[in-house]
């Protein structure tokens, strides 16, 4: 039989490595449903809205390197579009597939259901262009060739693209052959100069320290980086978007850099340096600490994704990876200054017993309860701020949505990572009880699909970021409705779960052993203080002028 449209871009999807997408079926988009559903490579998973499968598909590339989501045309691609944004400022490699109203109904202009009732067909492929690198409607003409250049697309810019069928043509044969696209590649001319500015600067410094970004992991060029350390004997710190890139748990990490915000003895290390080497990170208002960090330009170099930034001068078509892999070849290595251990772990845990559950008692308890290759999925909002300053274990990750900060993302995205993990990493999901209520139904899906995370829900009685950002923190707008959310994974078909509710160090602390002996999924809720905060918190309360005035 002849192979049709979609059968077409599932193939090529499963030969770069996708094996599940999340979505939401719609009529227009049943050849694509059904497709996906017959495949034998590649298993449908179900999600309770469109955008908690988008959200799902960004948890899912995390782990995977790529995802995809599936919705149909119109009201089901605009509730994804908020999810596949936040894959788009995350570097995410997304593959959008909607399917679209037939094509003698776009022909005729037909006034039909899921339109804006105007007869025109491509307004939502319009509305989606600001946040993909590549969009084509399917066809059995072009689907061929349009099938590499998206695929080309979203593994250069590691972004997400949109691939549109209408419902006929879906089903079609293909028409044409094409083969995949190879990658651009750099300038020889400018990888040398690029090295050699780089060599040059690093020659003559008595200190530098690394700063590696989130891109080098979205990139696959984490073993690279790693290369490249220990072939210079360079420390890194990280920044809060970019922590768990390179293992916290060997004698280069020097901890957490957040500009004037934490950690004043890493700032010193880091700004003090004769050189700061940035590698794919970004200096946004999190990760400069509210705009506090103070880096030389005349003393940073910027390796980027395509190109390289040295002492102002900008080196142009010099990829990451070639050129992390000429420094390391080329750069000698030396004895470089590293600040003490000691700021890169969280103070001991303290309380006992019946002691209210603090801020001060509670992130050190959930740092030590991470285990090695963890994937640790970190809401946005205070429970995130308390993390990043967590040492991980060797081979745990970090997973948090820095820069776009969409509450909610975090329990849709945790089921993505653990589909994608398939039961060789704990996911360890640490949650707001104000995100919570977001995307709480996808809870439902770790049990349909016998997925056993360990989740903790933080119920400090609202939105406590909101609070500590706005004038008035007791303002009607900061408080929740009241839910009991260990009893959640019940109702939602988690029957086999451990779950708990606590608010003293002794029950949480029987919890938290309970859940790291479960062979079930868990479920824990910490009630604390309204104003139980992690330090950075409450620096960010402390430095509004710089957070949003810069």
């Amino acid at each position: 039989m002849s192979t049709t449209v979609i059968q077409h871009v599932l193939n090529r999807l499963r030969d770069i490595g996708v094996r599940h997408v999340f979505g939401v079926p719609g009529d227009y988009a049943f050849p694509v449903n059904d497709a996906i559903a017959q495949h034998p490579d590649i298993e449908w998973i179900g999600s309770c809205n469109e955008l908690n499968a988008a959200y799902a598909a960004d948890g899912y590339a995390r782990v995977r390197g790529i995802g995809a989501v599936c919705t149909t045309y119109g009201v089901g691609e605009l509730s994804a579009i908020n999810g596949i944004a936040g894959a788009y400022t995350e570097h995410l490699p997304l593959f959008h597939l909607v399917g679209m109203p037939r094509m003698p109904v776009q022909a005729h202009h037909s006034i039909v259901h899921h339109t804006l009732g105007n007869g025109e067909f491509d307004l939502f492929e319009k509305m989606s262009a600001a946040v993909v690198c590549a969009s084509a409607v399917m066809t059995p003409q072009n689907v061929a060739a349009e099938t590499e250049r998206l695929i080309a697309a979203a593994l250069y810019h590691r972004r997400p693209v949109y691939m549109a069928f209408p419902a006929d043509l879906a089903e079609m044969p293909v028409v044409g052959t094409a083969r995949p696209l190879n990658a651009p590649a750099s300038d020889p001319a400018q990888v040398d100069a690029a090295v050699d500015a780089i060599a040059d600067m690093l020659g003559g410094a008595g200190s530098a320290c690394v700063l590696p970004g989130i891109l080098t992991v979205r990139t696959g060029l984490g073993q690279e980086l790693q290369r490249f350390l220990e072939a210079t004997g360079l420390p890194f710190a990280t920044m809060m978007a970019d922590k768990g890139v390179l293992d916290e748990d060997q004698p280069a990490y020097a901890g957490m850099y957040d500009g004037k915000l934490m950690n004043e003895s890493v700032r010193r290390f880091v700004e003090d340096a004769d050189v700061v080497v940035l590698v794919g990170t970004q200096m946004n208002d999190f990760n400069s600490g509210a705009f506090t960090a103070n880096l030389d330009p005349g003393r940073t170099v910027a390796v980027c994704h395509h190109h390289v930034r040295v002492d102002g001068m900008t080196y142009q078509s010099v990829e990451m990876k070639d050129l992390l892999i000429a420094l390391t070849r080329r750069l000698p290595r030396k004895q470089w200054p590293r600040p003490s251990a000691e700021v890169t772990r969280m103070r001991p845990a303290g309380g006992k017993g019946d002691d209210s559950i603090t801020a001060e008692s509670l992130y050190p308890r959930w740092e030590s309860f991470l285990r090695p290759d963890d994937i640790l999925v970190a809401e946005t909002g205070t429970v995130s701020m308390g993390m990043a300053f967590a040492r991980l274990p060797q081979g745990a990750t970090f997973q948090n949505q820095t820069l776009w900060g969409s509450i909610g993302w975090a329990t849709p995205a945790a089921v993505g990572a653990a589909v994608a993990a398939a039961g060789d990493r704990r996911v360890v999901l640490i949650t707001g009880e104000g995100s919570h209520q977001l995307t709480a139904q996808e809870i439902s899906q770790f049990g349909r699909y016998g997925l056993r995370p360990v989740v903790f829900v933080l119920n400090n009685h609202g939105y406590l970021i909101e609070r500590l950002l706005c004038r008035n923190p007791d303002v009607a707008y900061n408080d929740l409705a009241g839910w009991r959310y260990s009893e959640l994974p019940r109702a939602l078909g988690c029957d086999d779960w451990f779950t708990a509710r606590v608010s003293t160090l002794a029950e949480l602390d029987r919890a938290m052993d309970a859940a790291g002996k479960a062979g079930t999924g868990c479920y824990i809720e910490v009630m604390t203080d309204t104003y139980a905060a992690p330090p950075l918190a409450t620096q960010l309360h402390d430095n509004i002028g710089t957070l949003y005035s810069t």
